[in-house]
């Protein structure tokens, strides 16, 4: 008998290649996924392009491996921007785009060389029937984006925004359910367009997920603040969604929001922030620091109304070029020790706003609900790490054993810089 060839998945870049791997892993029939690099034969680089930098890191990553004897193919948001390079130069032994994945199986018993360009308006039609590796599962939702910031080339790399219909949605959360997942998070490129394409809304669909009754805690991925309606706001008062959500605001001077070629304003972000917190919502956002064109005047308006913001959460960046975008082509650039700078005057504040939010909690003794990702033994004691509603990190020390993707309702914890800490 012929043993099976194991494959690993390298995945760079966001949820949404998460799901696509998880796509991938799900359409092997003919070879073994392993979780380990060493013990595989090939290896599937499904890559980010966000900027010149991810392109770099991967380029980086397939050249290591080229010591190591093994099989590389190439996919992901890179196929456009550096497959055909890569395929030229013998690095890889294929190359193929997103809407071929699920055709992988048969990809990987190809004996020649080739070059799969994506089709752009295709959506995948299988549904998991595994998330592996994962206490949470991600749902991919939309694929492609409709926007046209300035700095960004996703949208030609992914697509225009299409959505998968509610029926499939449904059909994969009850799917995994049965795998015995509880908690989901729904993602995708842009994935408040969900529905737009067929007269639906983001609203709409979450409401019905919300009614699976198995279903114990929904997290939703980024929104745009312009995608949140009043139908939207009325959702949330639903108690298993996560009292946590990430709105994308790139920016908050208004000058820099035009330059960047942004939908959103300030003055509407406040308000929308703060109808949120009042509503008990932990706040998470994306600030792109140091972009062409961040003066030192724009930097001071832009961090004023920062600090306005409820904000508890941050994914900050520091801007890198992405070629073929208008942004990349904007002279005015910012010296990179003025954007760390500016990057770490972001983050202080984020992070003693997320403590003093954990501190109220505490104060008004708030249980907290905690799904457990982790657990390690030490010293005949059980340390649980997992995250809360809020989408905090909490430190669980118990001297009963404590199941991995278990719940655990946390009645008092101690609030601390880095996590909140617990013991039962």
């Amino acid at each position: 008998m012929t043993l099976k060839q194991k494959v690993y998945f390298k995945t760079f870049g966001c949820r949404t290649n998460l799901f696509d791997t998880q796509v991938m892993i799900n359409a092997l029939k003919d070879f073994i996924q392993t979780p380990y690099e060493e013990d595989s034969d090939i290896v599937v680089v499904n890559s980010c392009t966000v900027t010149n930098g991810a392109d770099s890191g991967v380029r980086n990553y397939i050249n290591r491996l080229q010591n190591e004897g093994k099989r590389v193919y190439f996919t992901g948001c890179g196929v456009q921007t550096q497959g055909q390079t890569l395929l030229e130069k013998g690095l890889v032994s294929g190359v193929f785009g997103h809407s071929h994945k699920e055709r992988i199986n048969a990809l990987l018993k190809q004996e020649s060389k080739f070059y799969l360009k994506d089709n752009l308006e295709a959506l995948e039609q299988e549904i998991l029937s595994d998330f592996v590796g994962k206490s949470r599962a991600f749902i991919k939702i939309q694929e492609g984006c409709d926007f046209v910031c300035s700095y960004c080339i996703i949208p030609s790399v992914r697509g225009k925004a299409r959505s998968f219909s509610q029926d499939k949605i449904l059909k994969q959360v009850q799917n995994l359910i049965q795998k015995g997942f509880s908690e989901f998070i729904i993602t995708g490129t842009n994935m408040g367009s969900w529905g737009k394409d067929f007269g639906l809304n983001i609203a709409t669909l979450v409401e019905s997920l919300c009614a699976i009754s198995s279903l114990k805690r929904l997290r939703i991925g980024s929104l745009e603040p312009s995608q949140i309606d009043e139908k939207f706001l009325e959702v949330l008062e639903n108690e298993k969604i996560e009292r946590h959500l990430h709105i994308a605001l790139q920016h908050t001077s208004s000058k820099m929001l035009k330059i960047m070629n942004r939908y959103n304003t300030f003055e509407k972000d406040l308000k929308l922030f703060n109808a949120l917190r009042n509503k008990g919502f932990a706040l998470g956002s994306d600030f792109i620091v140091g972009h062409p064109g961040e003066s030192e005047e724009i930097w001071k308006e832009a961090f004023e109304n920062f600090s306005q913001l409820p904000l508890t959460h941050l994914h900050s960046f520091i801007y890198s070029p992405r070629d073929n975008t208008p942004s990349a082509l904007l002279k005015d650039r910012i010296n990179g020790n003025v954007a760390r700078e500016r990057k770490n005057q972001l983050e202080t504040r984020v992070r003693a706003n997320n403590l003093k939010f954990r501190e109220a909690l505490c104060a008004r003794k708030m249980p907290l609900n905690v799904l457990v990702e982790n657990v390690t033994l030490q010293d005949s004691m059980s340390i649980a790490q997992g995250f809360d509603e809020y989408y905090n990190k909490v430190q669980i020390f118990s001297k009963q054993p404590i199941l991995k993707d278990s719940w655990i309702k946390i009645e008092n914890f101690n609030p601390r810089m880095d996590k909140n800490y617990a013991e039962i």
